[in-house]
């Protein structure tokens, strides 16, 4: 069974389109970026997958159900949702922040992973603080070690969950970028299934295996990172005029732009 399945799926508000009859498949423990430029339908795309929004057409199936059709607290067992932006209204403790990622489980052993999922994003020690004190981008750490708790907690019960991330590195700074992307490869190896919308192609190429390039609501191109980002998609999607060279010991793709292009002018 496959950890998610979208067919033709069609997302309209009024009048408007946001996505169009998007199609594709996702095995479980595969890792996906999902690129595109802006008001390419990414962010909606996401919702849907998640549950958040119901679909005008077409269909998403997770582990082979809609997600409106799983109770909420089997559906969060199963997935974990990191949006953009997460604004935290009331005092709590960093602490208290990741701990609600466990649901209602308490006890040492919870107290030991939230400790765990803090260390893992660089947090270590911040347990105490107020999360409404802290950067933008610590606060993002925190909410990924909360979304990573979430995920694990599921998993003990149903197996391998999915994680979906919604431009999860915009706060971070290059070393913190570099260290999600480690958490994220780790998720993989134990065969979590993540999907991530990315700005940044070269974090792209690095953090995924596969990547799905939407424009005006479609799919644009699907594949690896070798296969998508490349100076004909980025000029046919991005309107750029690029140098997309190589690593050579990897052969991962790295994006250069030289100029925007003017196509119609």
């Amino acid at each position: 069974m496959n950890a998610l399945d979208v067919e033709a799926l069609s997302v309209r508000v009024s009048q408007k389109r946001l996505l169009d009859e998007v199609s594709f498949n996702v095995a479980p423990g595969e890792t996906i970026a999902i690129i595109g430029p802006n008001g390419a339908g990414k962010s909606t795309l996401l919702r849907a997958l998640s549950g958040e929004i119901a679909p005008s057409g077409g269909a998403v199936r997770l582990q082979g159900r809609p997600p409106q059709a799983w109770h909420p607290r089997d559906l969060a067992l199963r997935r974990a949702v990191l949006s953009q932006h997460v604004s935290v209204t009331f005092p709590f403790t960093v602490a208290e922040v990741v701990r609600m990622g466990a649901g209602e489980r308490r006890g040492a052993a919870i107290d030991a992973r939230v400790d765990a999922a803090l260390a893992a994003v660089d947090l270590d020690g911040f347990q105490d603080r107020i999360i409404n004190t802290l950067s933008g981008g610590e606060q993002q750490r925190v909410h990924f070690a909360r979304v990573n708790l979430q995920l694990a907690c599921g998993e003990e019960a149903n197996g391998p969950g999915i994680l979906l991330l919604d431009e999860p590195t915009a706060s971070l700074d290059l070393r913190h970028q570099l260290d999600l992307v480690s958490v994220a490869k780790q998720c993989a190896a134990r065969g979590t299934t993540t999907i991530a919308i990315v700005h940044d192609l070269n974090l792209a190429a690095l953090i995924a295996e596969r990547v799905i390039v939407l424009a005006q609501g479609r799919v644009a191109a699907d594949g690896t990172p070798m296969e998508t980002i490349n100076d004909e998609t980025l000029s046919r999607v991005f309107g750029v005029a690029s140098a997309v060279g190589r690593v050579p010991e990897q052969a991962t793709p790295f994006v250069l732009p030289h100029r925007a292009e003017r196509h119609g002018r």
